[in-house]
């Protein structure tokens, strides 16, 4: 009796355990040196099961030390306009650069009067990108710098850029590309856009390459576009975990610098590309922004709210003047008069009471809370420094 009752106590326990865990039964069935594997796959489906749009790439949230871009600015003349350009006596700058440049071309205009409109002096800007080689072209924008009405149709000629140091980087020269467009007679105009500031779609050409020896670098900083001091550790223990040696250490919010291993010594190309793709969670500080002139409001993920009562209603005093003539009575020496009838009403929103917002765990917690009071961006505004000055809301306010 007493072995058919431990048999029977296998057979139940042998039943129980595939109704609930037949993983269990299954790994025993296989030989020991699948357990890793199954293991490491279980790992694999639990992983894949994050978030994954909550993980963000090494390389959207830091750029690299060095590798930047650089601003080109120049002066020049666009020539060709409709009668739309500069009027030379009120810009003598633009009277200047054409007797200048015509003089460079051996015409001799000194004493002249000049009164051409078909001409503008412009400032042309542009961005040098980083490791740019001689003979790259570049997009450049022109903007207007006198009077002028409208650039369309014009062409600039050719522009010296110059950076912060006062070389030379690049060259432009081209037609004027403008998105915006002016018309008018003598009683009525209209403009749409801005015509006085235009593009020229590859007009710029580089001429100096800003010398950047990236492959001699020792150590690497990457400087992290929202300085925060937890995304730069979990930036740094990525690395770490990469690289298999504490190579990584975040110096301060916004730069983490990275000692370059012997392996990847004069090849820099291939260490940066490797980490880019690094993927980690960044952090962010609970933060509103405000925009009280559109009414606009931002709030981030980690805004929390205590427990407030809020009641958000208006006073409404409303005063109606209906004045009433009065006339004398029949044979009277009386006059006409007028009596005064005024009509104040007081409208204090009676029906609007204290509403609970109550704690909340997620932004949508908060968000529902608020929209329940029925209340508009610009009054919900006004609610929100409320509730921080009553120091239930645990996060800071930024008004732009």
């Amino acid at each position: 009796m007493a072995q058919a009752s431990h048999r029977a106590d296998r057979t139940f326990l042998s039943q129980e355990l595939n109704k609930t865990s037949p993983t269990v039964t299954f790994m025993r069935a296989r030989p020991i040196r699948h357990l890793a594997a199954a293991l490491l796959l279980a790992f694999s489906a639990v992983a894949g099961a994050l978030p994954a749009e909550a993980m963000s790439r090494i390389k959207d949230l830091a750029s690299v030390e060095g590798v930047r871009q650089n601003q080109l600015v120049g002066y020049g003349i666009v020539v060709g306009l409709n009668g739309t350009g500069d009027t030379l006596n009120n810009a003598p700058f633009t009277r200047q650069s054409a007797q200048a440049m015509l003089e460079r071309l051996g015409v001799n205009t000194r004493g002249a009067n000049m009164r051409t409109a078909n001409m503008a002096a412009v400032i042309v800007t542009a961005t040098l990108p980083a490791f740019a080689t001689q003979g790259t072209k570049v997009d450049v924008t022109v903007s207007s710098l006198g009077d002028a009405k409208s650039l369309q149709g014009g062409t600039l000629l050719v522009t010296p850029l110059l950076g912060a140091d006062g070389e030379v980087y690049a060259v432009s020269q081209g037609a004027v590309s403008i998105s915006g467009f002016a018309a008018g007679g003598d009683a009525a105009s209209i403009t749409r856009g801005v015509p006085t500031v235009g593009r020229i779609a590859n007009g710029g050409m580089v001429e100096r390459e800003i010398e950047f020896a990236i492959n001699k670098l020792k150590t690497l900083r990457l400087s992290l576009r929202n300085p925060d001091f937890t995304t730069a550790r979990r930036m740094a223990a990525a690395i770490n975990d990469f690289m298999g040696a504490p190579t990584a250490e975040p110096t301060d919010p916004s730069t983490v610098v990275i000692q370059i291993p012997a392996r990847y010594q004069g090849n820099m190309i291939r260490l940066l590309t490797e980490i880019e793709q690094l993927r980690i969670e960044p952090d962010q500080t609970a933060r509103i922004v405000i925009d009280e002139r559109s009414g606009i409001i931002v709030m981030g993920r980690d805004v929390k709210v205590s427990t407030v009562a809020i009641a958000q209603g208006n006073l409404t005093v409303t005063i109606s003047e209906q004045p009433q003539v009065s006339q004398p009575g029949p044979l009277s020496n009386g006059t006409t008069a007028v009596v005064p009838r005024t009509a104040v009403k007081v409208d204090t929103e009676g029906g609007n009471k204290l509403a609970i917002v109550r704690e909340s765990v997620s932004l949508r917690d908060l968000v529902d809370g608020l929209n329940a009071l029925g209340i508009g961006p610009r009054d919900m505004i006004s609610i929100l420094q409320a509730i921080k000055a009553a120091g239930a809301l645990q996060a800071e306010i930024e008004v732009m």
